[in-house]
C-alpha cells in the first residue's frame, strides 16, 4: 500500500480492512461541506487514493437503511492528538448516500476501507524534464489536488494551481485546503476571478511556458477532464488524471468502474487507477460520476 520515496505505490489489490471510525467534525464549507473522521489504525493515503464510506447501520436517520458505501478521495490528512491520523473529505450532496455522510455528527461511528488505488506520479516521474506542476481541480475535485499540492510543498517542488467552480458557493473549502498565492480561479458566472472555464487558465499557462517541460495533473467533472487531456495530449504534455466513476466494492470485484482503455479492453479504476496517464484511456468522459 505504501509509495516509496519516489511516487506510485503497486496497485492496491488487497486493500487496508474495514473499520469504524469516529466522526470528529462535520462542517458547511460553501455549497460543500468538509467531513473529519479519526482513523486510529489505518495507513497514510497518498495523493490520488480515496475510501469507501458508509454510515454504521446503527446510525438513527432513515431507520437505518443500508447504502452502499460511497467512493471519496481524502483532502486533507493530519496528525490525530490522541493517536492516528485525522482524515478531512470534501463532501457533495448529491444523493442519499452522500446526505447521510453529512448529516452525521461528532461522535457518530462511520464504516471506512481503504484506502484504495494508485497516487499521483511525482513531476520528475511523469515528465523526466518538469521543471514543476500545474495543477487542475474542478468542484469536488479540488479535494485530491489540494492533498497533491501539500506534498509538492514538502518535497520544495514548485507548482501552480488553477481551480474551477460554477459559482462562488462551490469554491467553500480551497481557503482552508490550498490558501496559496499560487492559486488562480476561475468561475463559470463570473461572480470572482476569471469568467469563465478552468481549461482557459490552462491554455494561458501553457501558451506562456515550454510545454517539454510541463506536468500536469487533474481531478474534476468528466468534461472538465477530457477537455484538459485533449488539451495535454495535443501538444505533447504528459498528463495524469484522477477520474471518478461508479463502483460498489473499491477492490476490482464489481466491474462498476470499468473504463475502456486507449488500446482496448477495459481497466477498473479501483484497481488500475482511479489515477491514469491522459493516453491511457479512450476517453476520460467514460467514468461517469456516480450518484450520490
Amino acid at each position: 500500500m505504501s509509495a516509496d520515496s519516489g511516487g506510485k505505490p503497486g496497485r492496491t489489490q488487497a486493500p487496508f480492512g474495514r473499520r469504524l471510525c469516529e466522526v470528529a467534525d462535520s462542517r458547511p464549507a460553501g455549497g460543500y461541506r468538509i467531513f473529519t473522521l479519526i482513523d486510529e489504525d489505518g495507513p497514510s493515503p497518498g495523493p490520488g487514493q480515496f475510501y469507501m464510506l458508509a454510515a454504521h447501520p446503527d446510525w438513527a436517520a432513515e431507520g437505518g437503511r443500508p447504502y452502499l458505501p460511497r467512493a471519496i478521495s481524502h483532502a486533507r490528512v493530519s496528525g490525530n492528538p490522541a493517536g492516528g491520523q485525522r482524515l478531512d473529505f470534501l463532501i457533495d450532496e448529491v444523493g442519499p448516500g452522500t446526505s447521510r455522510l453529512a448529516a452525521m455528527s461528532p461522535g457518530d461511528a462511520c464504516w471506512i476501507t481503504g484506502p484504495f488505488g494508485g497516487r499521483f506520479s511525482l513531476p520528475r516521474q511523469l515528465n523526466p524534464k518538469a521543471a514543476g506542476a500545474v495543477l487542475v481541480g474542478g468542484g469536488i475535485g479540488i479535494a485530491p489536488m489540494a492533498v497533491l499540492r501539500r506534498e509538492l510543498v514538502d518535497r520544495g517542488i514548485p507548482s501552480r494551481s488553477l481551480l474551477g467552480f460554477r459559482d462562488r458557493e462551490h469554491s467553500g473549502g480551497i481557503d482552508e485546503l490550498f490558501g496559496c498565492e499560487e492559486t488562480r480561479l476561475a468561475f463559470e458566472d463570473g461572480s470572482s476571478g476569471h469568467k469563465g472555464y478552468v481549461t482557459d487558465l490552462l491554455l494561458q499557462i501553457l501558451e506562456g511556458d515550454d510545454s517539454g517541460s510541463a506536468a500536469v495533473y487533474s481531478c474534476g467533472p468528466p468534461a472538465m477532464l477530457e477537455a484538459v487531456r485533449r488539451i495535454c495530449l495535443d501538444r505533447g504534455i504528459p498528463v495524469e488524471l484522477a477520474l471518478e466513476s461508479p463502483m460498489a466494492c473499491g477492490y476490482g470485484a464489481c466491474f462498476g468502474c470499468a473504463v475502456p482503455k486507449a488500446e482496448g479492453g477495459y481497466m477498473r479504476l479501483c484497481i488500475d487507477g482511479p489515477v491514469v496517464r491522459g493516453d491511457e484511456i479512450a476517453s476520460a468522459m467514460a467514468g461517469e460520476p456516480a450518484v450520490g
